[in-house]
């Protein structure tokens, strides 16, 4: 009878002949390797952050204008800052969520006109004592209402959405300057008057003027805060990005196109519409003919902020150091004397070095 011998194999148990990368897995030595330092890793850490980019230009800006007239380093300068900066920002958030999703929007500020001057004179004429909250919500729906008409149409005609916000940008002025008025006036409704004088701080300068922060400031800073939760803890701020980082696999991971487009330009447009109204509030007069012109400047507020015009990437931050650095070159080059056809001459200089980033990034 043939018997099958099994073989026998004694694995040995001594530690001492444990095999070589078991051994290395368990000693305790470790043996730390220095960072390779990489040529031209500080440009290349800009490019990932652009905001330190405008930092940058922000405080190089202050010093040669305060170098240039001392009087620049006063609260009293701030205060002014904050004011003008206030509309744009609203502006710039909403573009900012615009060009995170891949698009583009030229139409914010016809939206801020119509909705401002329609408003205004339909509230003054009929109800001269509505609460200012009331006009501001209406505002507010108006701008929804608008921008979702942007939204529709970017969907449905898959257009590109500077196009189609180019179309509605005319079609919004011409509805205002056709069946609504033409004339500025400073008849506005009281509860726009009173909200327009209410101080959030003031105090008096040596020169013995009242320096003024209006309260206004607190829209923005509520408006900044919401786009900032929106775009960052939210499933539709995840989808903006998503779909301004490749529409075809945002629609593959399950993202609804058409939700999207309309909360992207619903929520510009409402932004737009609450920048109106408080920019009529703030000057105590509504002119058909505000804001309208101011887009390439929000746009290049946002670009210097960090966004992209491909899409897919900007902070609310970055937006809100963009257009710091924009009011401020604009505001102050009168103090120190250069005349202010040079605002587009630097502003584009300063859009230049950001592309030059952007590129340097990409060659990563």
């Amino acid at each position: 009878m043939n018997s099958r011998i099994q073989p026998r194999i004694d694995l040995p148990t001594d530690s001492s002949t444990e095999s070589p990368m078991k051994q290395t897995m368990t000693t305790p030595n470790v043996v730390e390797v220095a960072p390779s330092v990489e040529p031209g890793g500080l440009r290349m850490r800009l490019a990932r952050n652009p905001e330190w980019f405008t930092v940058a230009l922000i405080v190089v800006t202050c010093l040669i204008v305060g170098a240039i007239n001392p009087r620049f380093f006063q609260l009293a300068t701030l205060f002014d800052l904050l004011h003008s900066a206030t509309t744009m920002s609203l502006f710039a958030l909403g573009t900012l969520v615009v060009l995170a999703s891949g698009g583009i929007d030229v139409s914010f500020t016809a939206i801020a006109a119509l909705t401002m001057y329609g408003i205004t004179k339909a509230v003054f004429a009929f109800w001269p004592d509505a609460p200012f909250a009331l006009i501001l919500v209406a505002g507010a729906v108006g701008g929804v209402m608008l921008g979702v008409v942007n939204g529709l149409l970017v969907h449905r005609l898959k257009a590109p959405s500077l196009i189609v916000t180019i179309g509605t940008q005319y079609l919004y002025r011409g509805l205002l300057l056709t069946f609504i008025g033409t004339t500025f006036f400073m008849n506005i409704p009281h509860s726009m008057d009173r909200f327009g004088r209410i101080p959030l701080f003031f105090y008096h300068t040596a020169d013995g003027l009242r320096a003024v922060l209006p309260v206004s400031v607190l829209a923005l800073v509520a408006a900044a805060f919401v786009t900032w939760w929106l775009l960052n803890r939210t499933m539709m701020g995840r989808g903006v990005y998503a779909m301004g980082g490749s529409l075809a696999i945002a629609e593959r991971l399950g993202y609804n196109l058409r939700a999207i487009h309309l909360f992207v330009f619903g929520y510009t447009g409402m932004l737009a519409g609450i920048a109106g109204i408080l920019h009529v509030s703030n000057n105590r007069l509504a002119n058909p003919f505000d804001l309208v012109g101011s887009e390439l400047d929000v746009i290049a507020a946002v670009i210097l902020g960090g966004a992209r015009i491909t899409g897919g990437t900007g902070t609310v931050v970055g937006t809100l150091l963009g257009v710091v650095l924009v009011t401020l070159i604009k505001s102050v080059l009168i103090l120190v004397g250069v005349p202010t056809t040079w605002q587009k001459v630097i502003i584009g200089a300063f859009i230049l070095l950001a592309g030059t980033l952007f590129a340097l990034q990409r060659k990563r």
